[in-house]
């Protein structure tokens, strides 16, 4: 079913349009007619006068006409741009004319600063490395390429729901996600579980259990990917799709090294989620007592100030990883994405030469901040910053380019009302004559 437009609600009516641009003219409940498999009829109970299907789209158009110019009308008289006047705004679309992070980051190959030793090979299609303090990007392989993620996607999974999910709120997990397949902490259900104790199985043993236990806490698997990728254009990772909240591979789930390093840095910045992600050991529940999870980073204790993030591997995204390290107050973040074997040397070769080219060499782009919140005009009369109330007319006064276009679309939309006008009463003067022409034939 397509959109439906209606007024009011005795005798007014709505238009549905169907999905194939087929339309059904229905009138609400004291209206002019309705359809049922084919039969029109109109006028009061009992009549059974037959409606020819060039009166009903008359009427349907007379309907339909005059919605529009009231609308129109209504909107031009309050004096509100129409973009204006409908729903809350919403984060956009990536930036058509610029890439994200610098125009260097569109390539595909190696992309390294000069003056200082290229970076270590790898055998991974595409990596990043970045000072996480400056978010400048010291050096990549395509950036913005676009891989599955794997568990590495557990990354954005945690960034979403920390914020929104008590860590103490005690979870009972469903039997769809005990059953959940791939890698798992061993979740049974039954309400033993604190958020605290999901979220540590989510990044320190990949749960694939505790990710769609944590889904469920926060209100359904649908809800949570839409916060997941909400979340996602806020951190400007315009690459990443997420259709799973545990990173199994899924049609059309992607994400890239750019965006994986932008979601890790937001989780740095997080308090639990740094606990989470450079715990080594922790006791996790059981029906009767507690058992011992390790975490999978294989640099914690081995590689100097490393703090964790997240690795990942299915057969389809090979292997990924996204790593944060810290020394003298300075914190490196490499990402690896479709590494076809081990690639835990490698990963630690790409951090000490982060370290040491840092401050030395010319960036080669950058890791962008979040993105504006939207935020709609506010009405004639809101409150201002120092809590006092707009003068009538200030919403639409504020802000010169906003003011100017309005004034420059005022004569369109002047048209248009007048337009919608006159086609609506050549369409009631049409139905007039059709209505005294019928009254004649009776």
């Amino acid at each position: 079913m397509g959109s439906t437009h209606g007024v009011g609600r005795h005798g007014v009516g709505k238009l549905v349009v169907a999905e194939h641009g087929v339309g059904k003219h229905v009138v609400a409940e004291h209206g002019v007619s309705e359809n049922r498999a084919g039969t029109h009829r109109t006028g009061k109970p009992g009549t059974g006068r037959r409606v020819t299907g060039r009166r009903r789209a008359l009427g349907a158009a007379v309907l339909a006409t005059s919605t529009m110019t009231w609308g129109l009308m209504t909107t031009a008289l309050a004096g509100v741009p129409p973009a204006q006047a409908s729903g809350p705004a919403r984060l956009g679309a990536p930036p058509a004319d610029r890439v994200i992070g610098g125009e260097r980051l569109a390539g595909r190959g190696l992309i390294a600063p000069q003056g200082v030793p290229a970076p270590p090979k790898t055998e991974a299609s595409a990596f990043l490395i970045a000072d996480a303090d400056t978010g400048a990007v010291l050096a990549a392989k395509d950036p913005h390429g676009h891989y599955m993620p794997a568990s590495t996607l557990k990354t954005l999974t945690a960034v979403t729901l920390i914020p929104k999910l008590d860590k103490d709120r005690v979870i009972k997990p469903s039997k769809w996600a005990c059953d959940e397949e791939g890698s798992a902490v061993g979740l049974v259900p039954k309400p033993i579980y604190k958020v605290h104790d999901l979220m540590r199985a989510l990044l320190m043993v990949s749960g694939n259990d505790a990710a769609d236990a944590l889904a469920e806490a926060n209100g359904s698997l649908r809800e949570t990917l839409a916060d997941m990728n909400e979340r996602a254009r806020q951190l400007q990772a315009y690459d990443t799709v997420a259709k799973s909240p545990n990173g199994l591979d899924r049609p059309g789930q992607r994400s890239s090294p750019y965006d994986l390093a932008l979601i890790a840095r937001a989780g740095l910045a997080m308090p639990d989620f740094r606990e989470y992600i450079s715990t080594k050991t922790a006791d996790f529940p059981a029906p009767k007592g507690h058992y011992e999870i390790a975490n999978h980073n294989k640099l914690l204790g081995r590689y100097k100030g490393m703090m964790g993030v997240k690795n990942g591997w299915t057969t389809k995204a090979l292997g990924s990883f996204v790593g944060a390290a810290k020394r003298d107050g300075h914190t490196i973040i490499v990402v690896i994405m479709h590494h076809p074997g081990g690639f835990w040397e490698e990963v630690a070769k790409l951090l000490d030469w982060g370290f040491e080219v840092r401050g030395k060499a010319a960036p080669v782009g950058e890791l962008v901040g979040p993105a504006p919140s939207p935020t709609p005009s506010p009405p004639a009369g809101a409150v201002r910053a120092g809590g006092t109330p707009a003068p009538p007319g200030a919403a639409r006064n504020a802000g010169g380019a906003g003011k100017s276009a309005w004034q420059g679309a005022a004569p369109g939309v002047a048209a248009a009302v007048l337009g919608a006008g006159v086609a609506g009463g050549v369409a009631l003067l049409m139905y007039g004559r059709l209505r005294r022409r019928r009254r004649d034939e009776e």
